[in-house]
């Protein structure tokens, strides 16, 4: 069985994505399972956090440096530990090309938005990152599930991700969402 690891790095207020998020990666490790893949998720709810030399975030970071993939998540604000989290990671991939790093934004009122939140933003924009926007935890899914797609086709050895002839083809994957009584694609489902 080979084991990717992934950290998940959010501030408090987005929990609830980080548990349906948390479900999503289980129910891929039960789609995954005849692949020999499992998907290792790490966040801070289920990281020690008692006293530690250097201090809590220090032994974190061994988490976001030895991770496969680094997810932020973030909606109006960017706290110092998150921020800390991306950087451990970006100094990771600066150095051995890994992890793969997913930057997802939570579309909220603009009003709401805290200045930590533009600053980490345009930070992104300087290294010339494309970060993404989701609406709901089912969008976020639908994104990152994708980019778990593309890297599964190319064993999670580099991110091909521009070279001409290099794409996932959808076709015949099974992809299962919940759309509870919802429509999609003019198919009502219950």
């Amino acid at each position: 069985m080979r084991k990717i690891t992934i950290f998940l790095a959010s501030s408090n207020e987005l929990r609830a994505e980080r548990e349906q998020f948390e479900i999503e990666i289980n129910r891929k490790n039960k789609a995954w399972f005849d692949k020999g893949i499992f998907l290792h998720l790490d966040i801070w709810e289920d990281l020690s956090a008692r006293m530690m030399p250097g201090g809590s975030q220090d032994k974190y970071n061994e988490f976001v440096r030895s991770a496969d993939l680094f997810v932020l998540l973030a909606a109006t604000k960017v706290g110092m530990y998150t921020a800390e989290e991306f950087d451990t990671a970006f100094g990771q991939f600066k150095k051995t090309n890994h992890p793969f790093i997913f930057t997802y934004f939570k579309t909220v009122a603009p009003d709401k938005i805290d200045p930590s939140l533009t600053d980490f933003q345009q930070k992104l924009a300087n290294l010339k990152h494309f970060y993404s926007f989701f609406s709901d935890s089912n969008d976020l899914w639908n994104q990152f599930n994708k980019e778990l797609e593309r890297l599964e086709a190319d064993e999670f050895k580099e991110n091909n991700f521009g070279i001409p002839g290099f794409y996932v083809d959808n076709r015949g994957a099974i992809i299962k969402n919940q759309f509870n009584g919802g429509t999609f694609n003019n198919t009502t489902f219950n």
